[in-house]
């Protein structure tokens, strides 16, 4: 008697992962996980919206002491954003991230930092306060853990084209002091937009100064700060949202460069974007923006 063949056997479906990898973006690619640190703070309210419409940027993780345990997409107003709030980043780097974002304070920035270097995590830092050990510091940590780290000191695009023209007119100009003004609640001074503006500046040469601050007839603190050989006047009054202007100076002639923003705190959405898209490509710690925009420092 003829048997027919019986037809194999089912292949037993291989268990799911339990890790769901992220969704693609736009091209094939993951999509750059971030978490977002600040996140209902004023930059972070600016922010949570484009990485949400972004084709490229997941928000995986939220951080704020204030608001910790809220829904995300509650707190802020924004609908089908159902992300649970952390009290820190700690917590929040719990979920898989390739990038944080720090919009937090001046006392929390550094630790904030440190912590996701440890984590093996990329850092985009947008808060002031951080002096030039502290730069030094994150980059050591950055390099042994073989991560990126973006300090843009400020991320509006003006700003950056001010450190650029700045840079320019030094290299022509023997003498010139940077004053910049904000708010009267702004904790930090100099800001970071003024400190990664001497720090440029310091590349090119220290600003000529005729009279020595040390020899200065009265009350020396009235000269400013000094950071890295260029005096630095930090203005803090109402009516002021962010304006930094670096004058320069030679016999018979000035010149005046300026940045000024708003209080919308979108003018810094662009920038932002733009590091994290960037900051996974180099190891260690990177100032400023104008690389990623194609400028020469």
């Amino acid at each position: 008697m003829n048997l027919k063949a019986l037809p194999d056997a089912p292949k037993a479906t291989p268990p799911q992962n339990v890790f769901l990898e992220p969704e693609q973006g736009t091209g094939g690619f993951p999509m750059i996980r971030v978490c977002l640190a600040g996140a209902t703070g004023a930059v972070g309210r600016a922010l949570v919206p484009a990485i949400q419409e972004s084709k490229d940027m997941s928000l995986v993780g939220a951080v704020s002491r204030s608001q910790k345990g809220r829904n995300l997409g509650d707190a802020l107003g924004v609908p089908r954003l159902p992300l649970a709030i952390a009290g820190s980043v700690e917590d929040a780097l719990r979920n898989r991230t390739d990038v944080m974002v720090d919009f937090t304070s001046p006392k929390a920035v550094k630790s904030n930092t440190l912590t996701a270097i440890s984590k093996r995590v990329h850092v985009v830092i947008g808060t002031s306060g951080l002096t030039e050990d502290d730069h030094d510091e994150i980059d050591k940590a950055a390099k042994r853990m073989k991560v990126g780290v973006l300090a843009g000191g400020n991320f509006a695009v003006s700003a950056v084209l001010l450190q650029h023209f700045a840079i320019t007119a030094a290299k022509a100009m023997p003498s010139w002091e940077i004053v910049e003004y904000a708010s009267e609640r702004k904790p930090d001074a100099p800001s970071g937009t003024a400190r990664e503006l001497a720090h440029s500046l310091s590349k090119v040469k220290p600003s000529k100064v005729m009279i020595p601050i040390a020899k200065t007839m009265g009350m020396k603190e009235s000269r400013g700060a000094s950071v890295l050989g260029t005096q630095v006047h930090s203005v803090r009054l109402p009516g002021f949202a962010s304006r930094v202007e670096v004058i320069f100076g030679d016999a018979g002639q000035r010149l005046v460069i300026a940045h000024e923003g708003s209080d919308d705190q979108r003018l810094y959405v662009e920038g932002v974007l733009m590091g994290v898209r960037k900051v996974p490509s180099w190891i260690g710690l990177k100032r400023g923006l104008w690389d990623i925009m194609g400028l020469e420092p």
